[in-house]
């Protein structure tokens, strides 16, 4: 069994005991919170789709962690014209482990 859920802004494919980075969530570590954006769930053959969003159904996920990513380097540079410019940016993530589709 397997559910498409959106949060953040991204679409992401989960089953039970998946554990992923999403974007930052405002919730203490160890907390449970409620996925509710299911755009789909499939169990075997039985698939249901939403349009967008499916009513009733839910993922419950379990915060494991909040960190930030390695740096990634943002370099701008005009040829010729004595322009560089160097800039490192590290994004915030949230790690959750999913423990139930509804």
């Amino acid at each position: 069994m397997y559910a498409v859920v959106e949060t953040g802004g991204k679409q992401y494919r989960v089953a039970v005991g998946d554990v992923l980075r999403i974007e930052k969530l405002d919730a203490d570590a160890g907390t449970t919170v409620n996925l509710d954006k299911v755009l789909m769930v499939a169990d075997g053959d039985n698939v249901k789709v939403g349009a967008p969003l499916l009513s009733g159904a839910a993922v419950e996920a379990k915060i494991k962690a909040h960190g930030r990513d390695d740096k990634i380097l943002v370099f701008k540079f005009r040829r010729r014209k004595h322009y560089r410019k160097t800039q490192g940016h590290r994004q915030h993530f949230t790690e959750i482990e999913i423990t139930s589709i509804k």
